[in-house]
């Protein structure tokens, strides 16, 4: 009994001296860690019927829309901050990897690291996502501006994707901005330009769509009774054009086609619930429309696990 008691007092004394010594001792840092400033890999997956679609950012660019939109800029300005965004808008650049179980289809190719040194990292997603360039069967470019068709080579001119046929709207193949990169693939008679609305692959068709340039196409992909439609560059600032669709921008070649060519398109998807895709709404840049007035709601895809 009298151990007992020496005992209970020797463990009461030393918890009185630790609770003192770890009120003294200084608080360690626990949480301090560098900061990452680094992103996750830029791709993301959608499950179309018995198709798998990836989309694959190349970057982005700031784009100042209060200058290229064919608006008063203080419209456009407020027409931003009801998005909670400011000029210059951080914009994507979108591309999109078509797997139908036999076939590897990209639609676009980004800037191939020609243009802003924020852009140019399809490559880099491309390999995240799991594929090689050397797998692409088909490449189906939307028009030919460089954001677009500028991964097709490196800077020195060689083919990224040796593989591959390219396809692309006939008026853009034979315009001379587009001529020196696809050259190598024309001279590996690896070159299919499009002349009127038919099947790629099966499951995916060109939609002659131009006007954003002379021969800009958009692509239509069905599975399972479900349906996406690749759209390229028939919009540009979802925060304006959404609400407001007659809004064109300095980049279209005929503003008033451009803007039919949207309005047609928009109304199919939203007719069944078509997911469009378009290479700069913010990435993913996938969604449904649904009719609002004049304009159009944008709700992006569900994020969805894969089966």
């Amino acid at each position: 009994m009298k151990n007992s008691k020496i005992l209970l007092c020797a463990a009461a004394v030393a918890m009185a001296v630790f609770s003192t010594t770890a009120t003294l001792a200084p608080t360690a840092a626990l949480a301090a860690a560098p900061m990452a400033k680094t992103q996750a890999p830029g791709f993301y997956r959608l499950q179309l019927g018995s198709f798998e679609i990836t989309a694959l950012n190349d970057g982005f660019f700031d784009l100042p829309v209060d200058k290229l939109l064919k608006q008063p800029p203080e419209k456009t300005e407020a027409a931003l901050a009801k998005y909670f965004q400011k000029v210059p808008v951080e914009t994507s650049v979108n591309a999109f990897l078509i797997n139908t179980g036999s076939k590897l289809v990209l639609v676009d190719t980004g800037t191939g690291g020609k243009a802003a040194a924020s852009a140019g990292v399809l490559l880099a997603n491309l390999a995240a996502a799991g594929y090689k360039p050397e797998q692409i069967d088909a490449i189906c470019i939307t028009h030919n501006h460089g954001d677009h068709l500028g991964g097709l080579t490196t800077k020195d001119g060689v083919p990224v994707f040796p593989n591959a046929t390219v396809h692309i709207g006939k008026a853009d193949a034979e315009a001379d901005s587009a001529k020196a990169t696809l050259a190598p693939y024309a001279a590996a008679k690896k070159l299919a330009p499009i002349e009127a609305d038919g099947e790629i692959v099966p499951g995916v068709r060109a939609w002659a769509t131009h006007g954003h340039t002379a021969g800009h196409t958009s692509y239509v992909v069905e599975s399972g009774g479900q349906k996406l439609i690749i759209l390229g560059d028939l919009i540009h600032v979802a925060a304006v054009q959404m609400d407001d669709p007659a809004v064109t921008i300095t980049f279209d070649a005929d503003s008033s086609a451009a803007a039919a060519q949207r309005d047609k398109v928009f109304k199919t998807a939203a007719a069944d619930g078509t997911i469009i895709a378009a290479a700069h709404l913010q990435f993913p840049g996938m969604g449904r429309l649904r009719a609002n007035g004049a304009g159009w709601t944008y709700v992006p895809v569900n994020y969805q696990r894969m089966r």
